[in-house]
């Protein structure tokens, strides 16, 4: 996802945010699994719903990659249902012992590419 050009970046980030809004996150959850400063506003959120595009950073593009891969691997996993993506992701999860978003909040990256690949058998053998 590295070497974007500036207008595919714009709708990339778009599209993430229509992800992360459909999961029905907070702006302060949007902030946290984006890996954002904490003093990110709703206002700087709704530029990046509308017009502007994220920042070029090695980090936040990692995160972008596994925020579309989850979404590819729930509408795979609930493809009757898109509305149970956001129930799965705040269900504590036996094998975690704690919400997937919780995960995705607290542990960042890594926890983004362990909950993708807890939905994404071919991205696990990959990173295996």
């Amino acid at each position: 996802m590295h070497n974007l050009a500036p207008e595919e970046l714009k709708v990339i980030t778009r599209s993430v945010m229509l992800i992360l809004d459909n999961w029905g996150l907070e702006s302060e959850q949007i902030v946290a699994v984006l890996g954002l400063s904490s003093g990110t506003r709703k206002r700087q959120l709704d530029k990046y719903r509308s017009s502007q595009a994220f920042p070029v950073d090695a980090n936040l593009l990692k995160r972008l990659e596994h925020i579309i891969g989850i979404s590819d691997a729930l509408r795979t996993t609930f493809p009757r249902n898109q509305n149970m993506a956001s129930g799965w992701l705040n269900t504590k999860h036996r094998r975690f012992n704690d919400q997937t978003l919780e995960i995705m909040m607290k542990e960042g990256t890594p926890g983004l590419s362990k909950i993708r690949s807890e939905l994404d058998c071919t991205y696990a053998w990959s990173e295996n």
